[in-house]
């Protein structure tokens, strides 16, 4: 969610249809892993979903129906007409492999994303009372989390609530700025705002260095900035 950071906190917390004070039912935890899904894919699966598609599937029957036709031909002509199934399969195993590659590619940089994310985050969700740990990895967009002062942010979040005087964080690390920032839960209008303007957020990798806040998650692994960063 690019432009979060425009928008109230309830509004973010109404898209997610999450409970601020309860987190989300395990049908939404459900949905969301199914939408997101585990970091970490085996091979067979990555080259099934380059298959998964309307128009490659549309080449693949394409594909079938050429060669089978051709099975069909008679006399010099019976050759050439394998030639157009056999240019289709080969485009479409390359496509596969592309982008078996660029998963691969992106599955590197999850592991890169490592060194700077938490072990543990601080989560609410509906099937515990309070809040509970989990691994970092398990989160989702639409998780509402907890962080206090020494907390690593384990996740792109946006501010919904902050729980002390003030909330401050180093996000050196992101942004290159020497000192800590006051946050707030404030939107902010201006949709081309960069990361050192949207002090209603906080930014995986980053670490709070005073104050208590929730807010509710909206980046995670790659989708985080830090994690395009990496990419890039």
């Amino acid at each position: 969610m690019e432009l979060a950071h425009t928008l109230p906190a309830s509004e973010i917390l109404e898209q997610f249809s999450v409970n601020e004070s309860k987190g989300l039912s395990l049908e939404e935890l459900s949905l969301a892993q199914q939408k997101y899904g585990p970091n970490g894919k085996p091979l067979w699966k990555l080259v099934l979903e380059q298959f998964d598609d309307l128009l490659i599937k549309i080449l693949l029957a394409a594909a079938v129906i050429s060669f089978i036709l051709a099975l069909f031909e008679e006399g010099e002509d019976r050759t050439t007409a394998f030639v157009e199934p056999f240019v289709i399969l080969v485009i479409l195993i390359i496509n596969a492999v592309i982008g078996v590659w660029q998963e691969r590619n992106a599955e590197s940089a999850i592991e890169a994303l490592k060194e700077y994310e938490p072990e543990v985050a601080k989560v609410l969700r509906q099937d515990k009372l309070g809040i509970q740990r989990i691994k970092a990895r398990d989160l989702v967009p639409g998780d509402i989390v907890e962080v206090a002062v020494g907390d690593k942010v384990p996740a792109d979040i946006r501010l919904t609530s902050i729980k002390s005087t003030t909330l401050r964080v180093d996000q050196s690390i992101l942004t290159g700025e020497s000192i800590s920032v006051i946050k707030h839960t404030d939107p902010i209008p201006d949709p081309k705002a960069v990361n050192q303007d949207k002090i209603n957020m906080l930014f995986s990798g980053t670490n709070i260095a005073a104050g208590k806040a929730s807010g509710v998650v909206i980046g995670t692994g790659l989708n985080t900035q830090i994690g395009k960063q990496i990419v890039l």
